[in-house]
């Protein structure tokens, strides 16, 4: 489907900057500025492509977060996006962390993050995670799997104790894509509540002295913008939770619902709303426990895209543009190997040229990246100026989650740098990855 055409007027209004962090301004020329540094700024300091990442946006969505849920916890979900400032920024706005490798959680920890407000999961968990997540007194380890039970019981050993948490199947299919969905049967994550997986995991690990189950965790997928699979999910954990009260006497002191909570990424889109969520959350839990007749657990939440997607922007420079067949290409000097989503999930964004103001009647255009696949597609049938030229500047918002984090050197293109800005300074936190970077990895020739 062709994206709406914006008219004249609402070009020379410039972009719709709903979807855009909260400090980003107009500025004179066609630029814009983010945390009061001008785009254009950014891109002649640090070159293109380059990611640009709000601290105060991110700050300010754990804030809202941990306002909107102040009975609960809240833990960022790292493999959205981690470095060494963001965990002190998220650690200094009073969350925890969710993370899912020893990589993740060695980072976390050596940068001053507090093992103990860190939960481990995976679906399935290498020695080397289990071993640095006992050695640094992680909080939590999620169970993915009945193997796990006893792996993780022998490496405490008999002298030690672990607080666990089960990872459940509550058999809700919700989320944006099939490929980000994972509370559904017949998939990798989870133990199932309807086969009795989740049952007889839970006995095995009340046999262990070693281990202290604190509660169940579930995870129903990924941009998920409606409530109302959030409260189905309540009702089923809640009423595993009361079968394991009549079964074994047992009161589970925590609830983590996950994350997966759905953002915009164009004007228009529909978005969770946050103080919904908390309120029918809340208010479903109550009453599901009442009805159970067991005690309210702690909940905890993991919002990863939701806090870093948003403070986002990604910036690149216009190589080409070329008309083939019906299409306008605009190539661009990245593309699948800084942000593989388009590709992997069909992900739609919007572009907006920056630091040039353009008369030019809007005309559909094809944003393509510079490596050589077909599927290198950043923003197909998208509205951009007639007279899109090479050297153009183009920045795509809510570029802050699955995109550094998940870049790859594809055609041995080393990986953006990724700078903060925050009033009206801009910083490098993660420089350009060099081809000396990507050679010197080989040991032999």
């Amino acid at each position: 489907m062709t994206a709406p055409t914006r008219t004249r007027a609402a070009v020379e209004a410039g972009p719709d900057l709903s979807v855009w962090p909260a400090s980003t301004a107009r500025l004179p020329h066609g630029d814009l500025a983010v945390g009061g540094v001008p785009l254009t700024e950014i891109a002649e300091r640090f070159g293109t492509p380059a990611y640009v990442l709000d601290e105060g946006e991110v700050r300010a969505r754990c804030r809202a977060y941990r306002d909107a849920f102040p009975d609960a916890d809240i833990a960022y979900a790292a493999k959205a996006f981690l470095c060494r400032a963001m965990a002190r920024w998220v650690e200094e706005e009073g969350l925890g962390l969710d993370v899912c490798s020893a990589g993740e959680l060695e980072l976390a920890v050596t940068s001053g993050f507090p093992a103990e407000r860190i939960l481990l999961h995976g679906n399935a968990k290498s020695p080397q995670d289990l071993e640095s997540a006992l050695r640094l007194g992680v909080g939590r380890i999620v169970i993915d799997s009945a193997s796990e039970v006893a792996r993780i019981a022998a490496a405490v050993g008999p002298g030690g104790r672990q607080r666990v948490m089960v990872r459940v199947v509550p058999g809700i299919v919700a989320g944006g894509h099939d490929k980000i969905r994972t509370g559904g049967e017949d998939q990798k994550f989870g133990l199932s509540v309807t086969d009795g997986s989740a049952q007889h995991a839970i006995a095995r690990i009340l046999d262990q002295p070693q281990l202290r189950l604190t509660g169940l965790h579930c995870h129903l997928g990924s941009q998920i913008v409606s409530v109302k699979p959030y409260l189905a999910a309540v009702r089923r954990v809640v009423g595993l939770m009361a079968r394991l009260h009549r079964l074994h006497g047992l009161d589970l002191p925590e609830l983590d619902l996950g994350g997966g909570h759905g953002i915009a990424y164009r004007p228009g889109e529909d978005a969770l709303d946050l103080a919904v969520l908390a309120r029918r959350v809340r208010a479903e839990l109550a009453a599901s426990c009442c009805a159970a007749g067991i005690p309210v657990p702690r909940l905890t939440l993991e919002p990863g895209r939701a806090i870093a997607g948003p403070a986002g922007v990604a910036l690149y420079r216009v190589l080409a543009v070329k008309r083939t067949g019906t299409h306008l290409f605009v190539a661009i000097d990245g593309g699948m190997s800084d942000n593989p989503r388009p590709a992997l999930y069909g992900v739609r964004y919007a572009p907006v040229l920056v630091g040039r103001h353009s008369l030019a009647a809007p005309t559909t255009v094809t944003v393509v990246g510079r490596h050589c696949e077909a599927g290198d597609v950043v923003a197909p049938d998208v509205p951009l100026p007639a007279d899109i030229r090479p050297g153009d500047l183009l920045a795509v918002p809510v570029a802050g989650a699955y995109h550094l984090s998940m870049a790859a050197p594809y055609n041995l293109i080393g990986r953006p740098p990724l700078i903060t800005v925050h009033n009206t300074t801009a910083r490098l936190l993660i420089r350009r990855e060099s081809l000396t970077d990507l050679t010197t990895r080989e040991v032999s020739d």
